[in-house]
């Protein structure tokens, strides 16, 4: 279940740098999307990296992810884009290290 919620988080990711990319015409919101993505997948992908090393970068880059969206939503005072995906970003990291 982690890895499925890593993958749906990593699509939702680059739909809405995608999406800044469209509407805003901000380069930037797409490159850092698709660097985080990448750098998520690689994380995900077997055998790239030993499971507890790859499980750290993944939190790391999710906490990242949290600081930047949660700085967008103070500075913009807007919920759309940067609360949705700092409330999915939260409902990520917890997903993957809850243990059911």
């Amino acid at each position: 279940m982690q890895n499925t919620v890593l993958w749906i988080y990593i699509v939702l990711l680059v739909v809405g740098g995608l999406i800044g990319f469209l509407k805003a015409n901000s380069k930037m919101s797409l490159y850092m999307a698709c660097g985080f993505a990448v750098a998520l997948a690689l994380c995900a992908w077997p055998n790239v990296f030993d499971a507890s090393l790859a499980r750290n970068l993944i939190n790391g880059l999710l906490v990242a992810l949290l600081v930047v969206f949660a700085l967008r939503l103070a500075k913009t005072k807007k919920f759309m884009p940067a609360g949705m995906m700092l409330v999915v970003t939260v409902a990520a990291l917890a997903l993957r290290n809850i243990k059911f």
